[in-house]
């Protein structure tokens, strides 16, 4: 017995397929905290500074970087963006996001190091429907990166376009309409 539960009627098993929350799903105020956090490590931040070509003393030169006000390597803040951002994609966009539309208010108050978790908060902090682009809505997150010290490390405002359920129904690839179940996680 493969111990998968039966669909209706003993067909197929259910499907349960990870996304993120539809447009409607979304609340505003509430803070989503984005769990596991992300420790970041030398090779980290050494392998993505070198993929983007920064030649940032401040990211590869140890020596350098000693004698510089922090006393040590910085992870590249670029990193920490894309990685805050990150954090947040399987609990509110996986899936439901048409596009992301803009980074505003970005801005790092306190640097991470190598050895240092990133855990990621999001507080949804507005919302509308779109009103040229019916079955889609435009919702303004707030991220905040904090170190395992609760100490704020970087924080952006983020847009997105994202789907409402009811249109995305008929969508390709939406999971839906296929004999799956899309359930947030």
């Amino acid at each position: 017995m493969s111990g998968a539960a039966a669909g209706p009627a003993g067909g197929e098993p259910r499907v349960i397929e990870q996304r993120g929350l539809y447009f409607e799903e979304l609340e505003e105020g509430v803070t989503y905290a984005h769990r596991p956090g992300r420790t970041v490590t030398e090779a980290d931040n050494v392998l993505f500074t070198t993929l983007t070509m920064n030649t940032q003393a401040l990211h590869l030169d140890a020596a350098w970087s000693a004698g510089q006000p922090f006393g040590q390597r910085l992870i590249n803040s670029m990193f920490t963006l894309a990685t805050m951002v990150g954090q947040s994609v399987s609990q509110l966009t996986q899936g439901t996001i048409i596009a992301q539309l803009g980074l505003t208010e970005v801005s790092f108050p306190h640097p991470l190091y190598h050895g240092d978790t990133l855990y990621t908060e999001t507080v949804i902090s507005g919302k509308r429907l779109s009103g040229s682009r019916p079955g889609q809505g435009i919702v303004t997150m707030e991220h905040t990166g904090r170190n395992q010290d609760g100490t704020v490390v970087a924080l952006a405002t983020r847009s997105c376009l994202m789907w409402t359920r009811e249109a995305h129904a008929g969508q390709p690839g939406s999971g839906q309409g296929n004999g799956q179940e899309t359930m947030p996680v």
